[in-house]
């Protein structure tokens, strides 16, 4: 077995105060609280590195993974960064003034507007993604590639109670 870490001697603690309460869901959801706190710095390292806000990058990201031309509607740009309409208005707003995005009117419906990530953008986004992904590796480095696997189906089985 592994070394003891600080959620062992915390639910020891508990275990030994409330003997009466089985703590088995600390073992688990402490540790990933734990790790989310880890990996928030560490991704919001990796914007920094790249000159972006975490909320620049996941505007950013939601047009790269779009593919070329890189531009999405208000709309979905909302749904993929689940925030409110206001809150992307100013968010667009913000990276135009910064040259990352550009509105631009949809062909489609003379009425629609596009958000169209401009080369800046994908520079930045790029370079953010690289250094992110890199340092997510890092921290994953202590389990084999097996394990990696393993604990991702884990979560995602998870997960999937609490995704729309």
């Amino acid at each position: 077995m592994p070394a003891s870490d600080e959620v062992d001697r915390i639910v020891d603690a508990w275990s030994r105060e409330r003997p009466d309460i089985d703590f088995a869901p600390l073992q688990v959801l402490s540790r990933v609280d734990r790790l989310a706190r880890h990996l928030d710095r560490s991704r919001r390292s990796a914007f920094t590195a790249s000159d972006l806000e975490p909320w620049e990058f996941d505007v950013l990201a939601a047009l790269r993974r779009a593919g070329a031309p890189s531009q999405l509607s208000p709309k979905a740009l909302l749904q993929q960064t689940l925030v409110s309409s206001g809150t992307m208005t100013n968010r667009i707003d913000r990276l135009v003034e910064r040259g990352l995005v550009e509105r631009r009117t949809d062909p489609h419906d003379g009425r629609g507007v596009l958000v169209v990530m401009t080369a800046a953008g994908r520079q930045q986004v790029d370079a953010a993604i690289s250094v992110l992904v890199a340092e997510e590796a890092d921290m994953l480095a202590g389990l084999s590639r097996v394990d990696q696997e393993r604990l991702s189906g884990l979560l995602r089985k998870l997960s999937l109670d609490f995704d729309d």
